[in-house]
């Protein structure tokens, strides 16, 4: 009797271990598999945001070398570097905001109690900037050129401008 109970208990040992090796092996490959599957879904989902962001930056002075080469001069030391004029750019328009009447270059006049801000800055080439404006009510959009002067200061003028109904 004893002997039998040994043995059964053997068996049962040897069976469980046999399952438990067969789950954890199966277990494995499964955690394997989906982890390849997610990192692949990933990789694809990080490309297709990266195509979409150079899609959006199409029109940007970061990205357009023609609109870059334009600030190249053949003067060594006249050369605009574009990467730290768009800041001084962004900085000026923002700074225009103090104005009591509002920011001249959103090209509208107060209309109300609250005066147009300027809240978005982006430079398009080396010509142009498009801006995003509002008073807190009433919302619009501005096509500003922009010009760099010989003492290297900043002057704009308001192309178009476009105030959207509420």
């Amino acid at each position: 009797m004893k002997r039998s109970f040994l043995l059964y208990a053997f068996i049962l040992l040897v069976l469980i271990n046999v399952f438990t090796y067969s789950f954890l092996s199966n277990e494995v490959k499964f955690e394997q598999d989906r982890y390849q599957r997610t990192s692949k879904r990933l990789k694809d989902s990080l490309n297709s945001l990266n195509l979409k962001l150079n899609e959006a930056n199409y029109f940007s002075l970061e990205k357009n070398e023609n609109a870059q080469n334009y600030f190249d001069s053949a003067i060594a030391n006249k050369t605009i570097q574009y990467e730290k004029l768009i800041p001084v750019i962004k900085e000026k328009l923002m700074d225009l905001n103090a104005n009591p009447k509002g920011n001249p270059y959103t090209g509208q006049d107060q209309i109300g109690e609250n005066k147009f801000v300027i809240n978005k800055v982006k430079v398009l080439n080396h010509r142009w900037i498009i801006a995003d404006y509002s008073d807190g009510k009433m919302w619009g959009e501005v096509l500003l050129k922009y010009f760099v002067n010989e003492d290297e200061s900043v002057s704009f003028e308001v192309m178009q401008s476009l105030l959207y109904a509420q």
